[in-house]
């Protein structure tokens, strides 16, 4: 029987060595239990060997490595103590940018800015990291539909409960669809909204022990929180702070009157 707990995006970064230090020690304790993920991951460090050993590799023009030095430079920030989470980001960031192509190493270099972890929070760095890879991958919407009673059963028939799913369109914010990402070591149902040009993830799950860190905003992105039906609901997105908050909330409130 395979085993759900663990997307083959997540068991794929484990590989790369992108994943923070807690989470990558929780996939190793769930590793020794679990024959297939520990299977689907020696499947994945074969085929990374494989890529390696068989793809062609061009290296970026002189100028573009130079300008990405420059930048990481920039924006890295001071060593801290126990930053060595923080260390290993900014090492792997320098290391993949500069030994891609051109176009891969300027995607890198910008996933990797925004995503770089800000403080202590973790998850609400996750939301904002899998917010960015979504649009970046042009994989942010898997069904799309703004008919609650289409995206709610696709998601449900993919989790272990069915998240709430209602559509805002009459006060400006529509319901473009859904997808699946995986948050704090679990599979998550994640809603998207479009209010006027910002696009919006919410993040639904049960409500889980220790409730995310406080609102707050990463490398430009906007993270609100709230809490309702038994549901955690966690916001992301560039729209203003008091719209995205009032809006998160809008939702959680709904949640218990969501068929």
């Amino acid at each position: 029987m395979s085993c759900s707990r663990y997307s083959e995006e997540r068991l794929s970064a484990y590989v790369d060595g992108e994943l923070a230090p807690f989470a990558c020690w929780r996939l190793e304790l769930h590793l020794r239990g679990c024959a297939d993920c520990a299977a689907r991951v020696q499947a994945l460090r074969g085929l990374s060997q494989r890529l390696r050993a068989q793809l062609p590799r061009h290296a970026a023009p002189d100028a573009l490595r130079e300008r990405l030095r420059a930048q990481l430079r920039e924006a890295a920030p001071a060593r801290a103590p126990g930053g060595r989470a923080e260390t290993r980001r900014w090492a792997w960031l320098a290391g993949g940018a500069l030994a891609g192509s051109a176009a891969t190493a300027a995607a890198i270099l910008v996933g990797g800015v925004v995503l770089r972890q800000l403080g202590s929070d973790d998850l609400l760095a996750e939301v904002v990291k899998d917010h960015v890879q979504a649009a970046l991958q042009d994989r942010r919407i898997e069904v799309a539909s703004s008919d609650q009673h289409t995206v709610k059963p696709w998601l449900s028939a993919r989790l272990d409960y069915a998240p709430p799913v209602r559509d805002f369109a009459s006060e400006g914010f529509t319901l473009l669809g859904g997808r699946l990402e995986v948050l704090d070591g679990q599979r998550v149902a994640t809603l998207v909204y479009q209010y006027r040009l910002h696009m919006i993830d919410v993040f639904v799950r049960p409500a889980p022990a220790r409730a995310p860190g406080s609102a707050r905003s990463l490398r430009g992105f906007n993270v609100a929180h709230a809490t309702g039906g038994e549901m955690d609901y966690l916001a992301v997105s560039d729209l203003n702070a008091a719209e995205l908050g009032a809006f998160v909330e809008r939702v959680a409130k709904a949640s218990q009157a969501a068929p």
